[in-house]
């Protein structure tokens, strides 16, 4: 497989030269951005974070799908858990929804202004490289109420940086957002397609060796898995009832 994504790699390049940077967590979306801006024919370096999330091991999943694509990654560290409240940052445990409560409210797992953080420091490197490119995998149906994940948000953050940057001033900034508009089993039929090693993604924010099964996270995944018809390569401690479900129908 690793073979596999370093000829994607490789063949793509020649067909543009433009430089991006892609926002890598190590996570399911990250992964088939990061895919689908190398397949577009960019030249691919992707940034992740350690911002003392309690998921660490998504960076670990970042290392090495970055290594499957054979694309240059850097981490940032910037230490958020003292001043952005958040479950993720150690403030309370994670919230457990059910399916249908999800995007209802903001959830506790929300790390204030992140987004704006991240793109803030991706724009930084981007401009240091010469890259006029960012991708990030965001998504406005399929996610947990957050509102750094919605359309109009990446639209003024775009607008800002080419106001607010040299690069931006002289060249411009594109941020890109491919899976925006998607849901969930468009995103993994998608990577399927573009054969996303989906088995080296991490996605449970609870950042154990197996997947809760439990936060939303781990919900909207395996509800996507579900509706594309396909099976969740990652180990979970527990499944949720409808993955159950539908787990006794495939067998």
């Amino acid at each position: 497989m690793k073979g596999l994504g370093s000829a994607l790699a490789r063949s793509c390049l020649s067909m543009q030269n433009d430089k991006a940077v892609c926002l890598l967590s190590g996570g399911l979306d990250s992964a088939t951005v990061l895919a689908i801006a190398i397949s577009r024919g960019y030249e691919c370096h992707a940034i992740s974070f350690s911002y003392g999330q309690r998921h660490e091991r998504e960076l670990l999943a970042s290392e090495r799908i970055a290594e499957h694509y054979g694309v240059d990654r850097v981490v940032s560290e910037i230490d958020l858990r003292h001043i952005a409240k958040s479950s993720l940052t150690g403030h309370g445990d994670v919230q457990k929804r059910d399916v249908r409560d999800i995007s209802e409210e903001i959830p506790n797992t929300y790390v204030p202004s992140r987004n704006i953080i991240f793109l803030s420091i991706a724009a930084s490197y981007a401009e240091s490289i010469g890259a006029g490119h960012i991708f990030i995998g965001a998504n406005a149906i399929d996610y947990s109420g957050y509102p750094d994940c919605r359309p109009e948000f990446y639209n003024a953050f775009e607008q800002a940086l080419n106001l607010g940057t040299k690069s931006g001033l002289e060249k411009g900034f594109r941020i890109h957002v491919p899976l925006q508009f998607l849901k969930k089993s468009e995103i993994i039929r998608k990577g399927t397609e573009l054969m996303v090693p989906y088995e080296m993604t991490t996605s449970c924010y609870e950042g154990e060796n197996e997947a809760c099964g439990e936060c939303d996270s781990c919900i909207l995944r395996l509800q996507g898995f579900m509706e594309a018809g396909l099976m969740d390569p990652v180990k979970y401690k527990k499944y949720p009832g409808f993955y159950q479900e539908y787990l006794k129908k495939r067998n």
